[in-house]
């Protein structure tokens, strides 16, 4: 029987709060989310996107790479084995302003669409 990468990146997840000394309500408002959707994201019974992922990575103050990695999103030597949305990578960069989201997706789309 194969592992299930949902529960592990639960138990990731949880292994790495408690190192980071959070209680579950503390991440989950650094992080943006819900107390009880971050409790079912650890229990294993859902699978975020990589936008909360990003979210739960600030919170945790680790890589998001690191939870790609542990979601399956990226493989070990950081190679994309299923597409990350660009878009959602844009429109959550804490850094950018909303102009420069704009131009970025703007520009993103001139070279993604046919």
């Amino acid at each position: 029987m194969t592992p299930n990468p949902v529960s592990d990146l639960g138990g990731y997840l949880k292994d790495q709060r408690q190192q980071a000394q959070l209680s579950l309500r503390q991440l989950a408002e650094r992080s943006g989310i819900s107390n009880p959707y971050l409790s079912q994201i650890e229990r294993g019974l859902k699978k975020p996107s990589a936008e909360i992922l990003q979210s739960l990575a600030k919170g945790l103050r680790i890589s998001a790479e690191q939870l790609y990695v542990q979601a399956g999103f990226l493989d070990e030597a950081g190679e994309t084995e299923t597409l990350i949305d660009t878009r959602v990578a844009i429109k959550s960069d804490p850094l950018l302003s909303d102009k420069q989201r704009k131009v970025l997706l703007d520009l993103y789309a001139s070279f993604t669409e046919d």
